[in-house]
């Protein structure tokens, strides 16, 4: 692992963003289910934005990572920190444990981490 700035990691990541917000503003599945499912592939091109590192090691890290929030959010971590009347620390950390979340993560992941391969995998065109 070393620090280097990925300009195309940077730009999916702002478009992702992009579409999370987007996604915020609306309910139901979309924002349930899609919403975590980008997620997690939102949060690999941010990491990878900064950081060369193999993809399966910060695929299975953010996997990790997604997954501990959640399992923080079944033990009610907003509250045991008394925030939860604060706004901002619901939208980060999140209040409600879904089972269905670890199933978004778990696909969005194997999405991010199968497009990474075929990336890979690809030769250089030389123009």
């Amino acid at each position: 692992m070393k620090f280097q700035f990925d300009f195309k990691s940077l730009i999916i990541f702002i478009s992702l963003f992009i579409i999370e917000i987007i996604i915020a503003k609306t309910s139901g599945f979309i924002r349930h289910t899609v919403g975590d499912y980008l997620v997690v592939i939102l949060l690999y091109y941010f990491v990878k934005t900064f950081v060369n590192v193999a993809p399966k090691k910060l695929a299975v890290a953010i996997l990790i990572f997604s997954f501990s929030i959640e399992i923080l959010q079944y033990f009610k971590l907003v509250e045991l920190l008394g925030l939860q009347n604060n706004k901002l620390a619901n939208i980060i950390i999140g209040s409600t444990f879904s089972f269905g979340d670890l199933i978004a993560y778990t696909l969005g992941i194997i999405t991010v981490y199968y497009i990474e391969n075929i990336y890979q995998k690809k030769p250089a065109k030389n123009i």
